[in-house]
């Protein structure tokens, strides 16, 4: 029996960071992504932000997580900033541009939450909503800095997505933008505002992206879904 774990690699970022008695620049993900994939069966590997994504590093990897995280920069899909769009990451775009499209070729199993979905609407033609509110009045899916939203999707029948999770799942939420446009993706989840919650990338072993953070619940079906792909 093979009992290799499948490597999955894990999207992060630069920030400043204090811990003990240092304060300096590091690369960082919340700790809840590495938690899910090991408890799912997969080997987190942290991957840093660079743009040079030499192909040795896909090769290396059974699987793909696009982590959450600050506001894609609109130019991306020719817009200007919205004056809610904020805390840009040009190095982060480039870097996960060119893990996504390495992933892509390679058909490599891909899990985008939050931005990383964002990213795969945008990155197949797509574009984003800059400021949620605007358009469906409410703040629900970002009800407070640091605090997640909680509410209802609903999953297309068939669907990868609802293969993973059944026709509906309560998901935690903290985003201000979404799609407006998936581009060539196919739509396959909606909040319970109707807004895009999911997407998928027809004709790939497994290329699903949510809004919400799956990272921070209990219910760890898309990462058991992600690291079955991974073996396969």
């Amino acid at each position: 029996m093979d009992n290799r774990r499948p490597v999955i690699g894990i999207s992060a970022y630069s920030e400043q960071a204090r811990w003990g008695v240092w304060d300096m620049p590091a690369v960082l993900v919340p700790e809840g992504y590495v938690r899910q994939v090991e408890r799912s069966g997969g080997l987190p590997v942290v991957l840093p932000p660079s743009a040079a994504v030499h192909p040795q590093l896909l090769d290396l990897l059974d699987g793909l997580i696009l982590a959450g995280g600050a506001d894609l920069d609109p130019a991306l899909y020719g817009q200007g900033p919205h004056p809610e769009t904020a805390g840009l990451r040009p190095d982060r775009d480039r870097a996960e541009q060119a893990l996504l499209e390495g992933a892509m070729a390679r058909d490599l199993p891909t899990l985008g939450i939050c931005r990383g979905m964002q990213l795969l609407a945008v990155s197949h033609g797509g574009r984003l909503v800059q400021h949620l509110p605007d358009v469906v009045g409410h703040e629900r899916h970002r009800p407070a800095p640091g605090v997640f939203g909680e509410h209802v999707v609903r999953l297309s029948a068939g669907s990868r997505a609802h293969q993973a999770l059944g026709e509906t799942a309560v998901v935690k939420s903290y985003h201000h933008q979404g799609v407006a446009d998936a581009g060539s993706l196919e739509i396959t989840g909606w909040a319970d505002d109707d807004t895009i919650e999911v997407v998928e990338v027809s004709g790939k072993k497994f290329a699903v992206g949510v809004l919400w953070h799956p990272e921070a619940g209990d219910d760890p079906a898309l990462f058991d879904a992600l690291v079955s792909a991974a073996r396969s």
